[in-house]
């Protein structure tokens, strides 16, 4: 029995040194395996450059309605240097921490606003300044609205409300313009007029009171007398009519880019409006918005009275016809021009001052065009 607690005793006493002796060569091992090898630390992570102190300047950025301003520019300055530079948040908020302690200045400005500046704001070691509200002016922006349309559906848009003027509502006034902007006809558009002025049903009364005082005092014998004589002078005078339309209305003012109208002069006192008409007998208005001498009515009125031989009689006929003719046809400008002066128009027995109907009409023809 004391044998056998001898033996379990040395036994004990050889596994506890094996287990020191592994011990020690593990530790001899990781010794040299360390050895010359330095372990890593984690750096501290560096201050931030304007965390010199704890102070705090906040505060909320409006516009002059009172609004919260969102994204706005705000700057803070110390000394004329810019310390730090963040947005407004979306309550216009914003927030400099980790201030030391001086006297800052809060500048703020963005996109579509003015520049706003704080008084100096004066800040003790870990002290906090809140501003209630930095208001930032708003910047007046400049909308301009540009309605435009084309040229020639302008005047088309004139042409038919000149196509209603009458004088006593009804001698027609077609060739008038109220307006004295009033863009230029086209072609097409004087052609067009010419023809609507012709088909006018006084075109045909004043053509038959032509061939009838022809006939009472026997002008143009070559014609004859009795029903036969005045169909002969009516068909004369209503084709001298045409002529006259479309020559001095339509083709020649096309060719030298001459408007035909006569354009009313609102402004001035009664001496110039009178000068003025008198100058619209040899003048008219070009194209390019410049008075010129108007060669479209002279040589319509020279050329319409060379047509007049293939239609007059042979004891009627020769040089002498155009030269009669002429001046009968320039009467017809003469009358448009004093219609025009009248500035009456509209239904029978009323008188209208033409320029505000006139425009009211243009501008909302104008407006439905843009739309």
């Amino acid at each position: 029995m004391g044998l056998r607690n001898e033996l379990g005793t040395s036994s004990f006493r050889i596994v506890s040194a094996a287990r020191l002796a592994l011990c020690a060569v593990f530790l001899i091992s990781v010794a040299s395996l360390t050895r010359g090898q330095s372990v890593p630390v984690p750096p501290s992570e560096p201050a931030p450059a304007d965390a010199t102190g704890t102070g705090i300047i906040s505060g909320t950025v409006v516009n002059p309605n009172g609004s919260v301003v969102e994204g706005a520019h705000v700057m803070l300055t110390q000394n004329g240097h810019q310390i730090a530079i963040l947005r407004s948040g979306g309550d216009g908020q914003f927030v400099f921490s980790g201030l030391p302690a001086g006297r800052f200045t809060i500048t703020v400005t963005g996109n579509g606003l003015g520049t706003a500046s704080s008084p100096e704001i004066a800040l003790s070691p870990g002290g906090i300044r809140y501003l209630s509200a930095i208001v930032v002016p708003l910047v007046a922006a400049t909308t301009s609205v540009r309605v435009t349309a084309n040229q020639d559906a302008i005047a088309e848009r004139e042409v038919h409300i000149e196509e209603g003027q009458r004088v006593l509502g009804v001698i027609p006034n077609f060739y008038t313009s109220f307006d004295w902007s009033a863009p230029p006809m086209n072609a097409k558009q004087k052609f067009q007029l010419a023809w609507r002025s012709f088909i006018d049903p006084t075109t045909f009364i004043e053509a038959g009171l032509i061939a009838g005082g022809e006939q009472i005092e026997n002008l143009y014998p070559g014609f004859g007398t009795g029903a036969p004589g005045f169909g002969k002078r009516y068909g004369a005078a209503l084709a001298n009519t045409f002529d006259s339309r479309f020559l001095g209305d339509a083709l020649f003012p096309a060719i030298f880019h001459q408007d035909p109208r006569y354009f009313y002069k609102e402004h001035g006192d009664f001496g110039s409006k009178a000068l003025y008409a008198m100058e619209q007998a040899v003048m008219t208005r070009g194209s390019n918005g410049h008075q010129q001498f108007d060669y479209s009515r002279i040589a319509a009125n020279f050329a319409a009275g060379g047509l007049s031989n293939l239609y007059y009689s042979a004891a009627n006929r020769g040089a002498s016809l155009p030269l009669r003719m002429g001046p009968l046809r320039s009467a017809a400008r003469r009358r448009r021009i004093c219609y025009g002066s009248l500035c009456c128009h509209g239904s029978p027995g009323t008188h209208r001052t033409p320029t505000l109907e006139h425009r009211n009409a243009l501008a909302a023809s104008v407006e439905n065009l843009a739309r």
